[in-house]
């Protein structure tokens, strides 16, 4: 098949199954408490998760303890090199293709009950015999975690007051047979501005969660402000990424659509007024394993989903991530990407060559920003776009710059760059006492005296270009151009 039929994830599968190296599977049964991540810690997780670890193959575990008719995949989207197999497009070039579909969206629309895979199967919360403990093999990824977690579940929800909806993924524990607590990062995320709204009015929130979907639509959630304002639903971008609109379906038990062709659906309300502790069950004192590569700590208090409902897929399969992966990486750094490249082309057209989310800030916390000084007076721009990255991006902390003859997704090019193009005192800008993402636990005041609240962070720009009067000094050697394909190279036995 071809990269443009991907329209749900058996679909992905199915097309990664005609490459090699890039999805393994395994018939041993594999307890999804602490096991199941702890496997794919080797096999191919990545990111910023504690070493050895390496960017690898998806994984598929074929029989999972205590879940005999659910199957589980992980890091289906743990490769930059595979995600642009997936969206059918340069891995290097990822941002421009999600910044040109959020330019271009097509909105998704609504199909017919009967015609929705994700409603083959149903499981009532009335029923006696329901728990979404048992429903869900969700993965618990450490010993240590509050619980069993949903960590690629497309929330959507509508603003009560205009019906626009919008998809975000979310943390989502499962506190009891049919509670899940959701944790949202302050004053970031739409959905709760919805739950807020609602909440005011005494009402609970229809929410439904979609897992395991097209990976399009995976990437495309991680939009956020200024890029997708309230009211701009992402779900459009994957229809731009596709070409054809997203299909969704009304769901059974709540007045909300959930994606029609994933493999499982929760149905559920978010309940006014209503928290609970997010180690109620374990009293571990954490959450999950985060994207700096921490396990973040348990919240004293987050909002309750009642669920409703579960439908799912003849046979289901869980899509789970580890939270410091390079999985993580992709779905928060490449629409970051998207986000820079928009708000400095608009200022300086033509200028900024590339972007890379580094892996080692998780996608969020550090960008490499590729930038070309075609004339004299280009002299400082390079730090105008940085500036321009930092507002684009409100969690990005770290910015390096380096010109157009180095490689940003190359970070031995880069610390090259560093160590030759760079000077301490003059090429270190310090931007002191901005907020930030909370997870980063060097932004507090037992860290420095100077930071004031936790989140707030100094913010630093590193310029490792060359200064426009001085680039002809800076040429790196010259090697022949040759036509290698007509070398014959064999290893020597």
């Amino acid at each position: 098949m071809k990269a443009n039929e991907i329209n749900d994830l058996r679909s992905a599968i199915e097309y990664l199954k005609g490459f090699e190296g890039q999805l393994v599977k395994t018939d041993i049964e594999v307890d999804p408490y602490g096991e199941l991540a702890g496997v794919y810690r080797h096999v191919g997780a990545g990111g910023t998760v504690k070493r050895p670890t390496k960017i690898g193959p998806a994984m598929m575990f074929n029989n999972v303890k205590g879940h005999k008719d659910s199957k589980v995949i992980i890091g289906l989207l743990a490769s930059r090199e595979r995600i642009g197999m997936l969206l059918n497009c340069e891995s290097e070039k990822l941002g421009f293709l999600l910044n040109e579909c959020v330019n271009n969206p097509i909105n998704p629309i609504v199909i017919e009950n009967d015609k929705a895979p994700c409603q083959e199967v149903v499981h009532y919360a009335t029923d006696d015999d329901f728990d979404i403990r048992k429903i869900l093999p969700a993965p618990t990824n450490t010993l240590h975690d509050a619980g069993p977690y949903i960590t690629l579940g497309m929330c959507y929800a509508s603003d009560p007051e205009t019906g626009e909806g919008d998809v975000t993924i979310h943390r989502l524990c499962l506190q009891s047979k049919d509670e899940l607590s959701m944790f949202f990062t302050p004053g970031v995320r739409h959905l709760d501005a919805f739950r807020k709204k609602a909440e005011e009015t005494g009402k609970p929130l229809p929410i439904s969660i979609s897992i395991g979907v097209d990976p399009a639509i995976e990437i495309a959630s991680c939009f956020e402000p200024p890029t997708t304002p309230l009211g701009f639903n992402e779900l459009s971008i994957a229809g731009g990424i596709r070409k054809k609109p997203v299909e969704m379906v009304n769901c059974i038990t709540v007045n909300e659509k959930a994606i029609a062709r994933a493999e499982y659906v929760i149905e559920g309300e978010l309940l006014p007024n209503k928290r609970i502790r997010e180690d109620f069950n374990t009293n571990t004192g954490n959450a999950m394993p985060e994207f700096p590569g921490y396990t973040g700590p348990a919240a004293k208090e987050l909002p309750v989903i009642k669920v409703k409902a579960i439908t799912h897929r003849i046979n289901p399969i869980m899509q789970t991530c580890i939270g410091p992966s390079e999985e993580h990486v992709n779905m928060a750094g490449i629409p970051t990407e998207a986000s820079i490249i928009q708000m400095v082309e608009k200022a300086m057209p033509g200028r900024l060559i590339n972007v890379y989310a580094h892996s080692s800030g998780g996608g969020k916390y550090m960008a490499i920003l590729q930038f070309k000084k075609n004339i004299p007076s280009d002299e400082g721009r390079e730090r105008q776009a940085a500036l321009l990255a930092l507002s684009a991006f409100s969690e990005l902390k770290t910015v390096i710059l380096v010109d157009e003859d180095v490689d940003p997704f190359d970070t031995n090019d880069v610390l090259w760059a560093l160590n030759t193009r760079y000077q301490g005192d003059i090429d270190t800008i310090f931007i002191p006492g901005v907020r930030c993402h909370p997870l980063d636990p060097s932004q507090s005041s037992e860290y420095s005296w100077s930071i004031r609240d936790k989140g707030i962070s100094c913010k630093t720009i590193f310029d490792c270009t060359v200064p426009y009067a001085l680039k002809q000094k800076f040429k790196r050697a010259e090697f022949a151009e040759v036509n290698l394909e007509k070398f014959i190279i064999e290893e020597y036995k």
